[in-house]
């Protein structure tokens, strides 16, 4: 168990297009492959963590470095790649994703410029004119308007591919203190369909032909639309310290100390600063100068430069960890300095653990969903009390000669007796079931009768799965205290239709912590019948970042049940910690044998013919 946990997003740090980067417009992206393209420099230190193990490094550019490094050393912790899955590649909803808050909507963005009825409102709160209302690179943009701006004292409001509006300001016509309270009344009406990511003061000194922004950005985040990562730890007593942006980008929700930076240098230091004190929980630092200085502006020796200045800190910062300590490396998106554009790349991000329970060289592989390092630092902080259960929950191991043994013999009929069940219990142990699945209410007979001989399976929420999720904890903890081993869960389907999609997150991770602390295992039924393809992506990342063990098809109440296509998807679509049972509509075993070829590991059947 660790003490503290460092997690360090280094800004932009991309290795590769992702999957879906030809939607974003990023097909060749690669973000690692430019820094190595500048660089005939060792990394030692990122090599140690395993940069270099990742799978899927095939860009010439970083084969051709590592074929001329001599000496690469071993991985020393755990390594792999992760898959975003939200609906963005920004800062904002990268970090909302690795702190396991989603969106499936994409943050709003002004190719054109802002519509009248904002910039209205703008002048109305500032009192000021409007100049620019165009994307535009940041320094670009108080190098053409600057001059003006001085003279008339209008605000210079512009945007870029990310979903954010900036207003540049220079600091003897606009003071710090105006600008932003500018900037927090705009974030005050930027909502609805205007909701933009972020709203960000950029403040500048200088004269006319010589410009330069200063160090006294501020960035007005629009709040997570759900409890992310800080706000668990905060309330449950455990420090959250934020160096450099973090504090801005979860818009001080969560967070018990700031210390803001003006820069990769600084935040170093800060984070060294950190591993000096005595404290608990997660100090969370953001490198913003990848992004910032180097990516947006298309400088490659810049990157390259300040990757190795990180990897420098690097060592410095491996041998002082304590015992107790875990360091997790990662970023937030691509910003390939090395493409024509300036603006994010869809890539997929470098995940690199080391430390307490990370000591071994490990490939992680790809992970679906930047999710996966809210449920590392949370398992890492408070792993979860288990009691033990006879046989052993989850122990099943199907025999491929047998195709009961995957099979989860089902009665949840409503008329169904104790007798009934006793007999369920009776014939399943005679066919080496893998489990039986009973009513709630027959949970302590079926247990009573399986005698330690076979698993209890029961359902909770069933079959609808709108009940409280207070009401779905308990009933879950109660079903494990009379004997029941497996939990299947129904999700709230209304909650998914509603687009509510971060509650039905925090109900899934909340059962799951209840079922877990019992030392049993959760199935989530997410009824696929009634679920678009996009909901089902959704609802795949959401159980893997939750900490399910299964996703499961159908409650075999809906209009409809398993289908291969379905689990096909389910198996591609989630992380390797989870497993798929199909269920719904599946009586003969040749059905059930599709089911397992497509990639079940369960099946749910009241009979098999």
């Amino acid at each position: 168990m660790a003490k503290r946990v460092f997690l360090v997003v280094l800004d932009s740090f991309g290795i590769g297009e992702a999957s879906d980067a030809a939607s974003f417009g990023d097909l060749g992206s690669n973000t690692l492959a430019a820094v190595c393209s500048d660089s005939d420099r060792s990394f030692p230190n990122l090599a140690k963590m395993g940069l270099w193990y990742i799978d899927g490094h095939k860009d010439p550019r970083i084969t051709n470095w590592m074929n001329a490094q001599k000496d690469m050393p071993d991985p020393i912790g755990s390594y792999g790649r992760m898959i975003e899955l939200s609906s963005g590649k920004d800062s904002t909803i990268g970090h909302w994703e690795m702190a396991g808050v989603y969106s499936l909507k994409p943050q709003p963005t002004y190719p054109d410029g802002f519509p009248d009825e904002i910039l209205e409102k703008l002048r109305k709160v500032s009192g000021r004119e409007i100049l620019c209302n165009k994307p535009y690179s940041g320094t670009q943009v108080i190098a053409d308007y600057g001059e003006e701006h001085m003279k008339s004292g209008a605000l210079i409001v512009y945007t870029s591919a990310d979903s954010v509006l900036q207003i540049a300001a220079h600091e003897d016509i606009v003071p710090l203190k105006e600008l932003y309270d500018i900037c927090s009344k705009v974030r005050a009406f930027m909502t609805g369909d205007h909701a933009v990511g972020r709203v960000i003061a950029r403040p500048f000194t200088g004269t006319p032909g010589n410009f330069t922004r200063t160090p006294n950005r501020h960035d007005y985040a629009i709040t997570a639309p759900g409890t992310a990562l800080p706000d668990i730890l905060k309330a449950s007593g455990y420090d959250v310290i934020s160096i450099g942006k973090i504090n801005d980008l979860f818009a001080g929700r969560g967070i018990t100390e700031s210390n803001p930076t003006s820069g990769n240098t600084e935040g170093i230091e800060e984070l060294l600063k950190a591993q000096d004190r005595d404290f608990k929980g997660l100090c969370f630092v953001n490198l913003v100068d990848f992004d910032m200085k180097y990516g947006h502006r298309n400088d490659i020796p810049g990157y390259a430069s300040a990757m190795h200045e990180f990897d420098d800190a690097l060592g410095r910062f491996i041998p002082l960890m304590r015992p107790e300590d875990l360091l997790i490396i990662t970023a937030d998106h691509g910003c390939d300095p090395s493409t024509e554009s300036t603006d994010h790349s869809r890539e997929n991000v470098p995940v690199l653990i080391y430390g307490d329970g990370y000591r071994t060289g490990h490939n992680l592989g790809t992970l679906m969903g930047f999710g996966n390092i809210s449920g590392i630092v949370l398992n890492a902080l408070a792993p979860q009390e288990s009691r033990n259960f006879l046989p052993p929950a989850g122990s099943n191991i199907p025999d491929p000669d047998n195709i009961m043994s995957y099979v989860d013999m089902t009665n949840l009929k409503v008329t169904a007796t104790e007798d009934d069940i006793r007999e369920l219990v009776r014939s399943a142990i005679s066919k080496g079931a893998a489990s039986v699945c009973v009513p709630p209410c027959f949970v302590r007979a079926a247990a009573s009768e399986a005698a330690s001989r076979l698993p209890v399976c029961t359902v909770i929420g069933f079959p609808n799965g709108y009940s409280t999720t207070a009401a779905k904890v308990f009933e879950a903890s109660e079903a494990c205290d009379n004997g029941a081993s497996e939990i299947d869960m129904v999700i709230n389907i209304n909650l998914v239709k509603s687009v509510q999609l971060d509650k039905v997150a925090d109900e899934i991770g909340l059962i799951a912590e209840a079922v877990h602390s019992k030392g049993a295992i959760l199935k989530v039924i997410i009824e696929t019948c009634c679920l678009t393809r996009a909901e089902k992506l959704a609802l795949c990342h959401i159980v893997t970042v939750q900490g399910a063990d299964f996703i499961k098809t159908s409650t075999g109440f809906g209009s409809a049940g398993a289908t291969v296509e379905d689990v096909e998807f389910m198996r591609k679509t989630c992380g390797s910690s989870v497993r798929v049972k199909a269920a719904g509509g599946i009586r003969t075993r040749e059905a059930a044998r599709a089911m397992i070829d497509a990639g079940a590991s369960r099946i749910g059947a009241s009979g098999l013919n």
